[in-house]
């Protein structure tokens, strides 16, 4: 990922990206608690990060703090959500509205951080028209043609994996180039297409394993 400060791009490794959330959530706690202050060994434990790591992280973004004064967390917060870019508004669409999708549907942690999910679609007829809030869900078969007169630029999607690959290339020919995907396997198709995957039972797998190793 390439970052421009004062003019001059710099390349982000992924993983440095990965992790920025995870540091701006913690700061975001620690703001509601009222600290103004955390040094990179305290964000370090939290994030259970070194220090080191932190500092590093962060020094690709510019300069944060000084050396021995720790860092404000207001600061860091705001100039987290800037590089993240969720200081801004994003519109986001929804593919597949089953038991999961109705779930992402009724979420409501995506508006307050600049979510908004303004369209669902589904090819269930028994879903088709159906109404979630303030959403009313339309055919697939209308997702190009909407997509490319809207301002929708992140799919959320949360389909079967048999047809994710057909959804995929549906959103890409359709302007959309960043998916949070909840299928278990994902064609990579589209070089430029940034998928986010996220999948729940390999999650558990990974947990099993040091369950077994412990025991």
């Amino acid at each position: 990922m390439n970052y421009s400060i004062n003019g001059n791009s710099i390349i982000v490794p992924e993983v440095v990206v990965q992790r920025l959330p995870h540091y701006l959530n913690i700061l975001s706690i620690l703001q509601v608690e009222k600290t103004k202050i955390v040094s990179s060994e305290q964000l370090g434990y939290l994030a259970q990060i070194t220090p080191a790591q932190i500092r590093k992280d962060l020094s690709y973004f510019g300069k944060f703090g000084k050396q021995g004064k720790g860092y404000s967390v207001n600061i860091l917060v705001k100039r987290l959500r800037e590089i993240l870019g969720v200081n801004l508004q994003w519109e986001v669409c929804l593919i597949g509205v089953g038991r999961l999708g109705r779930a992402l549907l009724s979420y409501p942690g995506f508006a307050p951080e600049g979510f908004n999910i303004i369209a669902a679609f589904d090819s269930d007829l028994k879903q088709i028209g159906q109404q979630i809030g303030k959403i009313k869900i339309k055919n697939i078969v209308e997702i190009e043609e909407f997509l490319q007169s809207s301002s929708i630029q992140i799919a959320i999607v949360a389909v079967p994996a048999s047809v994710t690959k057909d959804i995929l290339n549906q959103l890409y020919h359709s302007g959309i180039k960043a998916v949070l995907n909840y299928a278990p396997f994902t064609p990579l198709d589209h070089k430029d297409m940034i998928i986010r995957n996220i999948d729940p039972v390999a999650s558990l797998q990974s947990l099993t394993y040091h369950l077994k190793e412990n025991n």
